[in-house]
């Protein structure tokens, strides 16, 4: 019997874990498996830019996985129970079971409202394709009237990039960001003044120190009374996981994230791995990894790997956990690459305007071409599984 790798989640994470595993281990004895609620793959990184009102590439899961041995489960996976080692998803036909022997959990984030009144109800964001789109035609609306006030709440690295990307996108409207504390305080001197520099040309209001409490349909309510007129709010304070883990006992953080070892193994489950948002891991800082989309490339090596390994019979490698910096685009045009050291401390040195602009267009590029190509169009020698002790045939290794 083939043994089952289950993948939850078709992102940056699941997408190019399914790939690396269909590349490295052979057919004849493995049946992988992904599951992704949606038929297209969306990239995340970009979905500023669609809600701007650019056009992205649509990727078809079917057309990404053909070919590659990889089976694709379009359903929404609706809970997990480890000790039976199956997977519960729905789609259009009803309900049904998956049984895994090895599953690997990377169902990804979503947009965390933090309990405050009326962001659910009437806040925009861009955690998801389907919200992009809805805020792509919300301002598509403004524009029509010629003026209209936006507010991103969040001064993170994706309330900048959406702040600056529709600033330039739409110049007819005034956009305004909300920051609970200075606007690129974890900068360094020189990459601040150049992200105030961004902000300045474009026209973007900063609010410091303007904690969001409340959001109604055409302000929001600051912490200190001030009432902030917002046609359109775009919620970007953060981001929270599914609580589909920690509903079926796996052991969680008090974020939710499956705690995992330095594998991606969890610590309570050793048939489940995790990997991208929802994964706790600890960097080689000591630190948990953030959650983006650099976390996602880190977790999902190292997971892959030691799944292929301990499969194989091989020694598990340590691949680097280490996070080297942020990439923030200010628009098509500008950006910021700032690195920073081993306590995630910013250096002083930082790379900033079109030449940063352009790195972070090759890194979208390479990405996309990553997903479009997700055995990496190379081949690879494909690894037999390890057998049993006193079995004949691949089983799986200890």
């Amino acid at each position: 019997m083939k043994h089952r790798i289950v993948v939850l989640g078709a992102g940056y994470a699941g997408a190019f874990a399914a790939g690396n595993l269909a590349r490295r281990l052979s057919p004849a004895d493995t049946e992988i498996t992904v599951v992704n609620a949606a038929p297209d793959f969306v990239e995340r990184m970009r979905l500023h830019q669609l809600a701007s009102g650019q056009d992205l590439t649509s990727r078809k899961l079917a057309d990404v996985f053909a070919g590659t041995g990889v089976r694709l489960r379009l359903a929404r996976v609706t809970a997990v129970d480890p000790e039976h080692r199956t997977v519960a998803v729905t789609d259009e036909d009803g309900s049904a079971e998956l049984a895994y022997d090895t599953l690997l959990y990377a169902l990804g984030s979503s947009v965390a409202h933090h309990d405050v009144p009326g962001a659910a109800e009437y806040a925009f964001d861009v955690a998801g394709r389907s919200s992009a789109l809805r805020l792509r035609e919300r301002l598509a609306g403004l524009d029509e009237g010629g003026t209209g006030t936006v507010l991103v709440v969040g001064e993170g690295l994706t309330g900048i990039e959406t702040a600056t990307e529709l600033a330039e996108a739409h110049p007819g409207l005034s956009v305004a960001l909300a920051a609970r504390g200075e606007l690129g305080a974890w900068l360094s001197p020189k990459a601040r003044r150049h992200l105030r520099g961004a902000f300045d040309r474009l026209g973007v209001t900063v609010h410091e120190h303007t904690a969001v409490e409340a959001v109604g349909p055409t302000r929001v309510i600051a912490a200190d009374g001030r009432s902030i007129p917002a046609e359109v709010t775009v919620w970007s304070a953060g981001f929270a996981v599914h609580p589909i883990a920690s509903a079926a006992g796996l052991e969680v953080a008090g974020t939710g994230q499956i705690v995992v070892d330095r594998t991606m193994r969890s610590v309570s489950h050793p048939d489940v791995y995790a990997a991208g948002d929802c994964a706790y891991a600890i960097g080689e800082n000591g630190r948990p990894l953030p959650m983006s989309c650099a976390s996602a490339g880190l977790t999902n090596m190292q997971a892959t790997a030691a799944i292929i390994a301990r499969l194989t019979g091989r020694e598990v490698p340590a691949t680097g956990l280490k996070y080297f910096g942020n990439h923030i685009s200010l628009g098509r045009r500008d950006a910021i690459f700032q690195m920073v050291d081993g306590d995630v401390r910013s250096k002083a040195w930082y790379l900033g305007g079109r030449t940063a602009a352009r790195l972070k267009a090759g890194v979208l590029k390479g990405a996309g071409w990553g997903i479009a190509h997700p055995t990496f169009g190379l081949p690879k020698r494909r690894h037999r599984l390890a057998p049993a002790p006193g079995r004949t045939g691949a089983r799986v290794a200890a």
